[in-house]
Parts: C-alpha cells; structure tokens; sequence
C-alpha cells in the first residue's frame, strides 16, 4: 500500500509536469537533415517543439539502458548455474558483524 501512495505521489505531478510542458511547447519548428541546402532541405518535417525534445528524452534513456544492460553482461555471466535436480542448494556463508 505505501509503494502505491509513493508512486502516486511521485507520477501524479510528474504527469502534470509533462502535460503542461508539452502545452506550453506546441510551437512549431521545422527539423532538416540536410545541412547543405537550408532554403530548400531535401528532407524536412515541420512539428511541435515538445515533440524531438521527447524522442531525443525517450532515445536518451533507451541508449542508456542498453548500455548499462550491455556493460554489466560480465556480472549476469558469472552467476552460478542453479543446482541440478536431487542436489541441495549450497549453504549461505555470512561475515560474522564487525
């Protein structure tokens, strides 16, 4: 229950956050990839401001969670195969306190 009243309480405003965000940024820019011909892009899409900053956001994280997936792979690797059937699991060993 209180994992619940904690999420709430954080997405609430953070949906808030980003509709108003995205109300205040509707203005329109236009995005080109072609560098060489400004005045006439071979390739250009007109679009709401808020609409590449939440793509770069949502490529941003996307990359990120590859690569902190990709870069802990060693420590997913060197886990232990599970015990095979008939066989107990092996015991826990713990540092006594210090």
């Amino acid at each position: 229950m209180l994992r619940k009243l904690v999420a709430v309480i954080i997405l609430v405003p953070l949906a808030v956050a980003i509709v108003v965000f995205a109300v205040a940024n509707r203005q329109d820019v236009v995005i080109s990839f072609d560098p060489f011909d400004t005045a006439h892009p071979a390739y250009s899409r007109t679009t709401w401001l808020f609409v590449p900053i939440f793509a770069a956001l949502i490529i941003g994280v996307v990359i990120g969670g590859v690569a902190s997936w990709l870069g802990q792979g060693k420590w997913r690797g060197a886990e232990s195969s599970p015990p095979r059937a008939g066989e107990p699991p092996a015991p826990l060993r713990l540092r006594p306190p210090a």
